[in-house]
């Protein structure tokens, strides 16, 4: 006997297949999904061993595809499309720096204040489009599929959490640098609130030491992606198996593979500096928070186990 396991997420209910059943049983299951859709994931088991998973997406009443997206997912593309636009066109109209404003200050910078912590996952940077389109990207492929299973509110929750959770984690490792580099200096609250009015000048000081402080204490970090770690973090959880197809990587890997290396990168990345300007400790902070929630979860029954 062929034994099935499917979900289908369909007009606002999900409906699952016990496995090995001889007559197909359908159970609805009370669940939002705000979008009226088709979309199912079929496991087809012969011997114990997968033999192929695919997923398919119909629309119809000839929507746009944008439109298919769940509510907060795509609530969210448009809010950080919305600011990045913002971020374009305030400072040169009306001499607004949005980055110093939201961006992710050190606590110990004068320019910090607590609301940096939720608003610096909603900037992107000006220069590199890259840096919120792929953000946007993970965003629409991975939280699509995570709203639907778990609903409106707690996904948003979710996503919430693990940015804040990856901001603090952030500050952490920056206090730890600094008091690091800091053995020596007499004054690091004088070297950081003097190097904030170097740095609206364009200058740093001269001292290394002192500048790389200044550089970790001044200079904001923007951006999604520990929100989005964290989010990939619970697609590899809840579909390990899921095989995905790296860019430029012609056979496919399972999420759970992906999802360890994309840590251990950063892990790697964070520890020796190799790429800079990257907050790779927030990347990690967001798979930290994001795996203590999937896990509590678990315990509470919130999310039962893996989808596939």
């Amino acid at each position: 006997m062929l034994a099935t396991n499917i979900v289908v997420i369909y007009e606002k209910r999900i409906i699952t297949i016990k496995k090995n059943t001889k007559n197909a049983v359908l159970k609805p299951i009370t669940h939002s999904c705000g979008a009226m859709e088709l979309s199912f994931l079929l496991h087809l088991h012969c011997k114990q061993k997968i033999v192929i998973l695919f997923q398919l997406i119909m629309t119809g009443n000839g929507r746009s595809i944008f439109s298919n997206i769940p509510p907060i997912t795509k609530n969210l593309i448009i809010i950080n499309f919305i600011i990045w636009v913002a971020m374009l066109v305030l400072p040169s109209k009306l001499g607004i720096d949005m980055e110093r404003i939201g961006g992710l200050h050190y606590f110990e910078s004068p320019w910090f204040n607590p609301a940096q912590l939720f608003t610096y996952m909603f900037m992107h940077s000006t220069t590199d489009f890259g840096h919120l389109f792929f953000n946007m990207f993970g965003l629409l492929m991975f939280g699509s599929l995570l709203e639907r299973v778990f609903g409106r509110t707690r996904f948003l929750f979710y996503y919430i959490s693990v940015g804040v959770g990856a901001a603090l984690i952030q500050e952490g490792v920056y206090a730890v640098w600094i008091s690091a580099i800091s053995s020596g200096v007499d004054s690091v609250g004088y070297v950081i609130d003097e190097g904030a009015r170097a740095l609206v000048n364009g200058q740093n000081f001269v001292d290394p030491s002192l500048a790389q402080i200044n550089v970790l204490a001044n200079i904001p970090t923007i951006g999604a992606s520990g929100a989005i770690y964290g989010i990939l973090l619970a697609f590899g959880m809840l579909f390990p198996n899921m095989p995905l197809y790296i860019m430029f990587f012609p056979v496919p890997v399972k999420a759970k593979w992906m999802v360890i290396g994309y840590g251990a990168i950063e892990l790697f990345l964070g520890i020796t500096g190799f790429q800079s300007g990257v907050a790779h400790f927030a990347h990690l902070g967001g798979m930290l928070v994001g795996l203590f929630i999937i896990l509590y979860w678990r315990k509470k029954g919130i999310v039962d186990g893996r989808f596939y």
